[in-house]
């Protein structure tokens, strides 16, 4: 599994010979990306929000798997997309997307689109993906990674996602503000028990300017012997090769 981060909350990951896009959003100051120039054959949205939806119009050719209420506000505002299962997935649900397996969980946060009108997304999320499908059975050759979307600090990160979805990366917000900010994004590394942790959602607008060596720090004092991993944009991250050894 390689994961690339195109700034803000902007991921590319590649699994076996699935291309997975989440969250595209090309108009911040880490990435020199032209989202024409990829190609995923997924591309999943967290929620309804413009720096997350920005750049779905450029991906008609993939496969959305957002809520039905996101994919319902794409199809009407940027294309005529296709959706996974025919109608988008919903929360605690478990999709196979080619090589990988999505997993969909809440976020706390709002999902209201901006569209001249009241539109609802539903409850915001974040996803799970896999390369075999969650089971009570731990599977030790198993990897995983969990975009965690635009959230605060929930206990279902301690309670559900830790120790049933097992994921090994981490992408979480440390912006605050509109998110967690370092402390508490510090806390879920902790809840979640996980290798590594990639500090997201921050640097693209004032109000969530970071220093990501803050949130180090942070992760550290809980006592989470979890790697820090803060890409550059456009700056790619092999998880076989660097946990999976």
């Amino acid at each position: 599994m390689e994961l690339t981060w195109y700034g803000h909350s902007t991921f590319g990951v590649e699994l076996g010979d699935t291309s997975l896009l989440i969250d595209p959003f090309f108009d911040n100051p880490k990435t020199d990306t032209d989202p024409g120039a990829l190609d995923p054959d997924y591309v999943l949205l967290t929620h309804g929000h413009a720096d997350h939806v920005g750049d779905v119009d450029a991906y008609e050719g993939a496969t959305l798997v957002a809520t039905p209420e996101v994919v319902a506000y794409c199809q009407d505002e940027f294309g005529d997309f296709d959706a996974v299962g025919g109608m988008g997935m919903n929360l605690g649900g478990t999709v196979e997307c080619g090589d990988a397996y999505v997993t969909m969980h809440r976020s706390d946060h709002t999902n209201g689109m901006e569209t001249g009108y009241e539109a609802s997304g539903g409850m915001p999320a974040g996803f799970v993906i896999s390369d075999t499908k969650p089971t009570q059975v731990a599977d030790e050759d198993s990897v995983s990674f969990y975009h965690a979307g635009d959230t605060s600090l929930m206990t279902s990160m301690r309670d559900v996602i830790g120790p049933f979805l097992e994921p090994d990366v981490a992408a979480l917000p440390i912006g605050d503000h509109f998110t967690m900010g370092p402390m508490q994004a510090a806390v879920a590394v902790d809840w979640l028990d996980v290798d590594a942790a990639i500090p997201i959602h921050y640097d693209t607008f004032p109000p969530i300017e970071q220093d990501p060596e803050a949130f180090a720090k942070e992760v550290r004092a809980t006592g989470s012997d979890a790697d820090v991993v803060a890409l550059d944009g456009d700056e790619s991250f092999d998880v076989t090769e660097n946990l999976m050894d």
